[in-house]
């Protein structure tokens, strides 16, 4: 097949899991990446021709510009440095972009990339040390920002406290355990599912060479709180919540198929993506029409599947952005994927890793070595910002599309889906409980329980509480029983953001 000399292909693919500390700061763990990936190609020369490097947001070091001080550990010298917005979409996001600059001729050779030392960092904070990491002029600034800002609450969410993913997701994952009991499935059962899947995952990850906790678990290990897996967010144990403790770092080089053959890099090598898309779901949450949804997966899986011109059976491989159960679980359903099929090649970001919004980059870089292993399959990766929020996916495979990669923003069917008026602050009255959650302290108690509800006209509503009883209820107590038997419970909301039973 005679290919394009402009269609974008990955040559090279890099990932570090660095087991000792203290680590290397994020930048020089993005340059031994780099390094690997230019190994894995064959073609070390193309670090010294890249034209844009392009870096994921780092967390655990806000560097002004991360790219250019990458590009000085590698010797490089790109005409443009890029960086990012927060948010787990941010490296799919990234891929697409650079295949679409590669096939406008704006770019020959571009790395994409991302790192976090969080783990050293941690430890070098409780040593009451100062990291001994690189400065940079704060006046420095990327030639390029790519990405919107991430917003992770309303405003009627973060004046009870309610803002951060660790709240949210076990909320998601009760308002799935809601719906499946409308369906008929027992509220422990579906529980149970959720801790299966999760061990299934770490099944994956236990072959992971660069897997932060390469152990498969049972469910009941998964599941049962203990001293080194207390609840952080019921019902999600610690080994249910996304793994940021890590020093990782994963590097993808994409090039034009010109520069690929010009540099030498083997046929054997090549992956190509076929075709991607990105869409983003109501940023307030407490707006959503459904809690146990995602009308922009939904979106954005059909449009990359029928870009790429086949569909969800034809995917052989697939890599779910999975920061906790509940997120697998709505992207599953709404693809069309069979939750006991595998649905992760890196084991995960509670056991793989979750390097805060670099996990993707380590997806795709596991995805490309895969595929290189099955040279007619296809596989999906997708990317998942904020509280099931920005999203992003995309097809690859080791074989080249029949025509130029197509890339979609299906953001307009998104937006046309309904949305939830809000009760007026102040309302009083009972409501049903839609999702809730109860979050507890470092010595696994409880401690504040979020809930979302429902008034008779459908609006909705948002609550806290510290009360202990209500806390017991809901973690397992009365509301599971109820849920059980009668349906979802009926709070009382008092109106000034309180609720009980």
């Amino acid at each position: 097949m005679n290919l394009d000399p402009r269609t974008p292909v990955i040559v090279g693919v890099g990932q570090i899991s660095q087991p000792e500390l203290p680590a290397p700061e994020p930048v020089a763990l993005i340059a031994e990446a780099a390094r690997l990936a230019g190994d894995d190609a064959a073609a070390p020369s193309l670090l010294g021709s890249l034209d844009s490097i392009r870096i994921v947001n780092l967390l655990s070091r806000a560097y002004p510009d991360p790219a250019a001080l990458v590009a000085g550990l590698l010797g490089a010298t790109p005409r443009e440095t890029v960086a990012t917005t927060a948010g787990g979409n941010t490296p799919q996001v990234l891929l697409n972009r650079t295949a679409e600059d590669i096939m406008a001729g704006r770019l020959d050779v571009a790395l994409i990339g991302g790192a976090e030392s969080w783990r050293t960092r941690s430890w070098y904070k409780a040593r009451g040390e100062k990291a001994p990491w690189s400065q940079q002029d704060a006046a420095t600034t990327p030639t390029v920002t790519v990405g919107e800002e991430l917003v992770l609450a309303a405003a009627e969410e973060l004046a009870l406290g309610l803002g951060a993913p660790v709240q949210f997701y076990p909320m998601f994952e009760t308002a799935l355990m809601v719906s499946a009991a409308a369906a008929g499935t027992k509220p422990d059962d579906h529980l149970s599912g959720a801790a299966a899947l999760w061990a299934r995952f770490s099944a994956v990850a236990a072959t992971n060479p660069y897997a932060a906790l390469p152990a498969a678990l049972t469910a009941s290990q998964i599941a049962t709180p203990t001293p080194d897996n207390r609840y952080i967010g019921w019902p999600y144990t610690k080994r249910m919540n996304s793994n940021n403790n890590v020093d990782q770092a994963a590097v993808v080089m994409m090039c034009s198929v010109e520069a690929a053959v010009a540099a030498g890099v083997p046929r054997d090598r090549w992956v190509f993506l076929h075709a991607g898309s990105r869409a983003s779901d109501q940023v307030d949450v407490i707006r959503r029409d459904r809690l146990d949804a995602s009308p922009a997966i939904r979106a954005v899986g059909r449009d990359t599947l029928a870009l790429a011109g086949i569909g969800v059976d034809d995917l052989e491989l697939v890599d779910l952005y999975s920061c906790f159960p509940s997120a697998v679980q709505v992207a599953a359903r709404e693809l069309g994927l069979d939750l006991q099929r595998d649905l992760t090649v890196t084991g995960g970001l509670t056991f793989a890793g979750g390097p805060w919004n670099n996990y993707v980059t380590h997806g795709i870089a596991t995805m490309v070595e895969r595929l290189r292993a099955r040279p007619d399959a296809y596989g999906l990766c997708t990317a998942n910002g904020g509280n099931l929020t920005k999203h992003a996916a995309g097809v690859y495979a080791a074989f080249p599309p029949a025509t130029p990669p197509r890339f979609g923003h299906p953001q307009e069917q998104v937006d046309a889906t309904p949305r939830r008026a809000v009760a007026p602050r102040g309302w009083q009255g009972s409501g049903r409980l839609e999702a809730w959650t109860v979050m507890h302290d470092r010595a696994g108690q409880p401690e504040v329980a979020f809930a979302y509800g429902l008034t008779g006209d459908g609006a909705r509503l948002v609550g806290a509480s510290r009360d202990s009883d209500l806390l017991a209820a809901l973690a397992g107590g009365t509301a599971m029983s109820s849920l059980s038997s009668v349906g979802p419970p009926v709070a009382v909301w008092d109106g000034d953001g309180g609720f009980a039973l």
